[in-house]
């Protein structure tokens, strides 16, 4: 199956495109954008991968950062708020937390961003923490 990704690198760079080999498992992936031919790139050099409805999104929308409590994607999750070092802040809902990989998965708060789910690189975060039901501050 393939994925449309937004990779954002530790160094602050961007690559958007069409991934079909993306495993937390694994140290490298690619990406083929949407002009040009596939790019390796390992998952030690990201912040985040953020697997996307839309290449192009919107920038002027804010994802909603509280927690609707009829949201049934709750059951059985965490919610988190996860802080980069770069200062970006994200709120979502986890499986397991702590995680206990380098790798993990979070899924937005807000049921119509564009992003679908994020693989976070556990190494490019500086904080993490729970948050409370009844909604979540970004």
């Amino acid at each position: 199956m393939s994925n449309q990704v937004v990779a954002h690198f530790r160094d602050g760079s961007v690559l958007k495109g069409i991934s079909l080999d993306i495993d937390p498992e694994k140290p490298v992936f690619h990406i083929r954008p949407p002009q040009g031919k596939a790019v390796e790139a390992k998952l030690s050099q990201l912040k985040a991968l953020f697997f996307v409805r839309s290449l192009e999104g919107n920038p002027k929308k804010n994802d909603q950062t509280a927690l609707d409590p009829k949201d049934t994607r709750i059951r059985g999750s965490t919610p988190i708020k996860v802080r980069f070092d770069d200062g970006e802040t994200i709120a979502g809902l986890t499986i397991r937390f702590p995680p206990n990989k380098p790798y993990f998965f979070i899924v937005p708060v807000d049921p119509k961003s564009n992003n679908l789910r994020i693989l976070i690189n556990k190494s490019a975060v500086v904080a993490m923490e729970k948050i409370a039901e009844s909604g979540a501050k970004g």
